[in-house]
This record gives structure tokens, C-alpha cells and sequence, in this order.
């Protein structure tokens, strides 16, 4: 399990976090360096937004727990992620890593998780690889899904495997949108689209532990 987790992982984007957002009292001087970086990343945002970042005044850290990078070379996932964008990556003594950037890059980055759930969920619902699933809902902060399937053919399949990809997804998204460890889970409902019988439920990270 520990091995399909890393794979998961990995596709997700390598990365992973706790998401807090922290004032830096740097003058304008002492981050001019970022705001040739963060002009290109503002174009979408407002007028004030973009001082804003540009003075070093909104910068995001993320702890990404040293659990996360089992397996992985870590000096290759710091590479990867200043090549992504992020400003500083700094390996703390117990194997976790902190990843500094401004809220513009945080703000793309959780937007591009979030396309890419919604991405799967039509997957799911539409591939021929999970003939049982008839839809998939879920909430604002994708701490919550539900598959709704046909029971029988759900029961004679391997389709569960479809929410143990959303759970790793959801996992993801909650850390990275600031939600604390110890507290983040993601719920996986299976549901008969019928009858409204609750088929299973699994929660997320406890299920990785069974």
C-alpha cells in the first residue's frame, strides 16, 4: 500500500502541505528580486494584489510532513519545486520540508489541484474502467465524496479503487489549503444509487494505516 501511495503521491505533484499564510516585513528594496518573478504569476489578479506581493508583504509557507517524501530523493523534490515556482525550500531536522512562496504561486497552485480533482471526478463517472459508478458529488473543500453506484456491479468489481484515488486527492488539497495534520480527513461514501443504501464508508488518512 505504501508503494501505490507513493505513485499516487508523486502524479499528485510531489509535494504536499500545511498551508499558513505569514506577513513578511521586508522593505521594497530587499524584495525587488521577487517582484521580477511574481509580475509574470499577477497577470490575473488585481491591481493592489499585485503591490501587495510585489512588496513581500503575502508570502505562504507549507510544511510537507517527512512521511510524504518516502522513497523519493529529497534533493531531487527541492529541485523540482523551485523549478515550479517555489522561492525557498528548506529541509527541517525532522526530515520535513518548508516550502516558501508568494500567495500568488500558493493561490495557482491550489487552483491547478482543484481543476485537476474535478478532472478525475468526470473521469470516474464517464471511464469504462468503473462500469458501476453512475456519478460522483461532493463538497466545497473536497472533504466529502460520494460515489453512487449499482450495487451489484459494484460489488463484483475492483471500482473501490476509484475512491482511494479521490481520498489521496482530497488528502492533498486539505493539507495544501491549510487545514492542520492532525485534524484533516477526507470521507469516501459508497452509495447504491438506488436505494440509497450506504454500501461503505472510509476514511481518509486512517485508512492508509489498516
Amino acid at each position: 500500500m505504501k508503494k501505490v501511495l507513493v505513485l499516487i503521491l508523486i502524479m499528485l505533484m510531489g509535494s504536499v502541505l500545511v498551508a499558513c499564510g505569514k506577513e513578511d516585513t521586508k522593505s521594497i528594496q530587499e524584495s525587488d528580486s521577487v517582484q521580477a518573478d511574481t509580475e509574470k504569476e499577477e497577470k490575473s489578479e488585481t491591481k493592489s494584489e499585485k503591490i501587495e506581493v510585489d512588496k513581500g508583504l503575502l508570502n505562504v509557507e507549507i510544511k510537507l510532513p517527512a512521511s510524504m517524501f518516502e522513497g523519493q530523493d529529497i534533493e531531487s523534490v527541492i529541485s523540482e519545486a523551485k523549478k515550479d515556482g517555489v522561492d525557498e525550500v528548506t529541509k527541517n531536522d525532522d526530515g520535513s520540508l518548508t516550502y516558501k512562496m508568494s500567495k500568488a504561486k500558493h493561490k495557482e497552485m491550489l487552483k491547478e489541484m482543484q481543476d485537476s480533482i474535478l478532472e478525475g471526478i468526470e473521469e470516474t463517472k464517464n471511464s469504462d474502467d468503473f462500469v458501476s459508478i453512475k456519478d460522483v458529488t461532493y463538497n466545497k473543500d473536497f472533504s466529502e465524496f460520494v460515489l453512487l453506484v449499482d450495487k451489484e456491479k459494484f460489488q463484483n468489481s475492483f471500482d473501490g479503487i476509484a475512491g482511494f484515488g479521490l481520498g489521496i486527492s482530497g488528502m492533498y488539497f486539505q493539507l495544501f489549503n491549510g487545514v492542520n495534520p492532525d485534524n484533516y480527513k477526507v470521507t469516501i461514501i459508497i452509495k447504491d444509487e438506488t436505494s440509497g443504501e450506504v454500501l461503505d464508508t472510509v476514511v481518509y488518512p486512517d485508512a492508509l494505516n489498516e
